[in-house]
């Protein structure tokens, strides 16, 4: 029988961590609308405003974009590499505090370019900082939670990234609409500085907190394995099997997830297909619609590992059956590239975006269920860094393949993934069995 939990003060770290991944994905998805701006566009290509975008200028726009796209995640994989290990090393609080402080610069300064080359600059410094914000978030809940609570926390502050994408959707249209397309990057930028105010002055590890309980501490801790403090190489970490079953899940899913923030907007927005298409106009109802359902799968997907796991299931049952039901309700996303329907489209993509982020929940609480605490952020940093670079490699693709041939591919791509990986997951690791203590040597990194 599970002890009852004594207090809830832990719930309001996964709030903090809900308003930074909000904010997060604020300034990452700005872009994505941006580029739907004629003006936007023409300053990029280095075109007057009043010289007319042909087809052919819009098509070396997507695939520029493609490779601006591609730059960020380069620096996303990059950040991964340094940030996980950074925060094992000096702590989860002046870790995240650095990497908000780079991606809130990057962010404003994305405003100030009139070209490619600076776009490619100013996106791949935001791709370094934002780097931060996972592997501090899944180290704080594997700090603040027990072990049978991690997979619904997780979904809970991962929720803040579709509302981060909503909030995108309804204010960035009216402030490139009504103050232009700069104005969208100045505003949402300093977002970030007022959130690493308020990190710096709320967080702290909860043996250090005053305002927890004994009680509640005690039942964090309730189902705490071994915990010793561990210096462990990114080497030494590659060897276990537990660490390559978690990248796997990441690179698989992470492109997909990244081509839905990138080009969603262009796909309504230019998909000769549907019979009706959108702008900056009328994003905001859609991508409403879109990103609460992908709230709810989530929040969802996070709270039935949990409940299978509190009926009697077991962690590798429990995960892998929920992942199994989140992977098949993407498989009919391919249906949104043929269908006419804006209305079906919508559905399609909601239905995926919410499997995937219940999804991207139960991976993240592999991290944490397989390794010890301490080195918890390299672990994610390594998943993060593969998943990037398999956002690199979509990313640096996907513009050519949308002009060539149309958005059917990218979709036909996006419903196998899930599948595949979790396929690919099972052969690795055919039971969840955490990484003992003495498997790993304390070595320097």
């Amino acid at each position: 029988m599970q002890p009852a939990s004594p207090g809830n003060f832990r719930w309001r770290i996964v709030t903090l961590l809900f308003i930074a991944t909000t904010i997060n994905y604020i300034d990452r998805q700005v872009l994505s609308f941006t580029m739907t701006d004629e003006l936007f566009r023409k300053e990029m290509l280095g075109l007057g405003p009043d010289e007319i975008l042909t087809p052919g200028a819009i098509d070396r726009f997507k695939i520029s974009y493609g490779d601006v796209d591609a730059a960020f995640k380069f620096a996303y994989a990059i950040g991964f590499i340094v940030i996980g290990w950074l925060i094992d090393k000096i702590g989860t609080k002046r870790g995240f505090s650095l990497g908000i402080i780079i991606w809130s610069i990057a962010g404003v300064m994305t405003g100030f370019v009139s070209s490619v080359r600076g776009l490619i600059s100013v996106r791949a410094l935001l791709g370094l900082g934002e780097a931060a914000n996972f592997p501090s978030s899944v180290k704080t809940v594997s700090e603040w939670f027990p072990r049978r609570e991690r997979s619904f926390a997780n979904g809970l502050f991962n929720a803040g990234s579709n509302v981060g994408i909503i909030l995108t959707a309804l204010l960035v249209p009216y402030l490139i609409t009504n103050y232009g397309w700069r104005s969208s990057f100045f505003v949402t930028g300093v977002l970030g500085f007022f959130l690493f105010g308020f990190w710096w002055f709320t967080y702290s590890k909860p043996e250090r907190n005053p305002k927890l309980s004994r009680e509640e501490l005690a039942y964090i801790h309730s189902d705490a394995t071994e915990e010793a403090t561990l210096k462990v190489s990114w080497g030494k970490l590659l060897t276990f099997k537990q660490t390559w079953a978690f990248a796997v899940g990441k690179f698989m899913a992470d492109p997909i997830w990244w081509f839905y923030m990138s080009w969603l907007p262009d796909f309504f927005n230019s998909n000769a297909a549907l019979d009706h298409k959108l702008d900056l106009k009328s994003f905001g109802i859609p991508f409403l619609i879109i990103y609460v359902v992908s709230d709810a799968g989530s929040v969802f997907f996070g709270w039935l590992a949990t409940q299978l796991m509190n009926r009697g299931w077991s962690a590798n049952h429990a995960r892998k059956t929920t992942m199994l039901i989140c992977a098949l309700c993407v498989v009919p996303i391919f249906a949104a590239a043929q269908t006419n329907s804006l209305t079906v489209a919508i559905g399609l993509i909601a239905l995926a975006t919410a499997a995937h982020q219940g999804w991207a929940a139960i991976m993240y609480t592999f991290a944490s269920d397989l390794f010890p605490r301490s080195v918890v952020a390299s672990v994610t940093g390594i998943g993060g860094m593969f998943g990037a670079i398999g956002g690199i490699l979509l990313a640096f693709l996907a513009g050519r393949i949308i002009t060539n041939f149309g958005y059917l591919p990218m979709f036909i791509i996006a419903s196998c993934a899930y599948l595949v990986a979790l396929v690919i997951i099972h052969l690795i690791l055919p039971r969840l069995e955490p990484v003992r203590a003495e498997e790993i040597e304390e070595v320097l990194v």
